[in-house]
């Protein structure tokens, strides 16, 4: 009997390999790490139709357990259900987060250069680029004040639960690579305020809007318009003389 006939005789089996197989090819990032018993558990709830709650939410888990980011996790339980060809329901979703935080904060110090909410890289990280940008103006002849600067996205609003501010996190972090690549340091300050390093020029006020616009379509399109303020904060941010003073800056920023 081919692997094929096999997992049409075997539906859950075949629709966990379905899973993991497009899994794997569009989001998941360590195929080592994929598999897990909670995996088991919620592939047959959905195959067979049961309450999808308590596996969802030890996936959740399970997938905090071994480093997997928000928006990863969350991510991979969507590919289930696009090749079962089902909608997912919002309270899934909500499953997975809860599972994944309470996971997370049961090991709350963990020693990372990003964010597992968004992707972006800490706020540390971006200290560290701008000691390094600092530097080289200063071995140039150069002023950091003149030649780079901040832009700051500011995306808050008050009274979000957990969930909203989990899935509002996932969305901004895959908007800035969007917007902006691989080739600008960026990072998550809080939940809700974004800082890149960038140049100074026209070309920077330009992609400031643009990114405004790109934040707003894509809470539209993601059902995020209730977490995400409106209309969205985007701003220069002037750096200052040294690298002690653009700290305090991002310090402020933080808070």
């Amino acid at each position: 009997m081919s692997e094929s006939q096999q997992k049409a005789r075997n539906p859950v089996r075949g629709l966990r390999e379905r899973w993991r197989d497009e899994s794997l090819a569009t989001v998941w990032i360590r195929p080592g790490d994929w598999y897990h018993p909670a995996v088991e558990a919620l592939v047959e709830a959905v195959a067979e139709g049961r309450p999808v709650g308590g596996p969802a939410e030890r996936l959740g888990a399970a997938r905090a357990a071994v480093g997997a980011g928000i928006a990863e996790t969350l991510d991979d339980v969507t590919v289930l259900y696009t090749v079962a060809a089902l909608p997912i329901p919002p309270h899934v979703l909500r499953a997975v987060a809860v599972g994944w935080v309470a996971e997370h904060e049961r090991v709350p110090l963990r020693v990372t250069a990003h964010d597992p909410a968004t992707g972006l890289p800490t706020g540390e990280y971006l200290a560290e680029r701008l000691r390094e940008t600092y530097g080289a103006a200063q071995r140039d002849g150069t002023r950091v004040t003149t030649t780079h600067c901040l832009l700051l996205l500011d995306v808050g609003l008050d009274d979000l639960d957990t969930w909203q501010r989990l899935a509002r996190s996932a969305a901004i972090g895959r908007t800035l690579h969007q917007v902006f690549g691989e080739g600008h340091p960026m990072a998550a300050l809080t939940d809700a305020t974004y800082a890149v390093l960038c140049e100074r020029g026209r070309a920077t006020a330009d992609m400031g809007q643009a990114l405004r616009r790109v934040v707003e379509h894509n809470a539209e399109v993601l059902g995020l318009t209730a977490e995400v303020r409106r209309p969205t904060r985007v701003w220069l941010e002037r750096l200052p003389d040294t690298h002690e003073a653009a700290i305090m800056l991002l310090t402020h920023l933080s808070r």
